[in-house]
């Protein structure tokens, strides 16, 4: 599959995407500036000659399925130009809205309850999904570290949800565990917060991972 990462060169997008390559994804990884995005790309490439090339935000737009992994703060002026693009696609949202306080990480809460849905909002012609936000950022871009996760997957379109979960059981590591519709994202977004304060007070990369199923 060819995987487009809007915002990608941070460690979210950057542990995605070599995660991604390695499973046989052809994976453009996008950023404001597309120099930046091909530093960054041969920079993972050499990890193993991985297929990860840089491209502006706009051309990973125009990937099979788009992943956005852009600061919270930033998404919606990231997507809205690029919603012709992205219409009729699937678009999977790892956006969660969270300050630091203290030693403590807290979620936001934004005005329609899920970054996720902001982005649905924003992108009224595409399919958006929820997934890959409980992921340790540094764990995903080691392929040597042993991760193993599930990663919960919400959204209104079934179709999308399916797509996003065969994609994300391709990678290694990782097991898909499809939740509900979109009005899940709110509670799912939120629990990074707690997920990365652990981190933090324990000095480890902790997982998600759900017993009985």
């Amino acid at each position: 599959m060819q995987i487009g990462i809007v915002g990608g060169t941070g460690p979210a997008g950057r542990g995605l995407a070599v995660r991604a390559a390695s499973a046989g994804h052809q994976v453009w990884l996008g950023s404001r500036e597309a120099p930046r995005a091909s530093e960054v790309a041969a920079s993972l490439r050499g990890q193993g000659s991985l297929p990860i090339e840089g491209r502006s935000n706009v051309d990973a737009a125009h990937a099979e399925l788009v992943v956005v992994a852009t600061p919270w703060e930033a998404v919606v002026a990231t997507v809205r130009p690029l919603a012709a693009a992205l219409a009729g696609k699937v678009v999977v949202s790892m956006v969660n809205a969270l300050v630091k306080q203290g030693r403590e990480m807290v979620a936001l809460f934004p005005a329609r309850g899920s970054m996720a849905a902001e982005l649905q909002a924003s992108l009224p012609g595409s399919s958006v999904v929820a997934a890959l936000h409980h992921l340790p950022a540094s764990l995903m871009e080691d392929l040597m570290s042993g991760l193993e996760s599930d990663v919960l997957v919400c959204g209104d379109d079934a179709d999308a949800r399916a797509v996003t979960c065969t994609l994300i059981d391709t990678m290694e590591g990782l097991r898909a565990i499809e939740v509900g519709s979109l009005a899940q994202a709110g509670p799912i977004e939120a629990f990074t917060a707690a997920c990365i304060t652990v981190n933090m007070r324990h000095k480890v990369h902790t997982t998600v991972r759900l017993g009985g199923i």
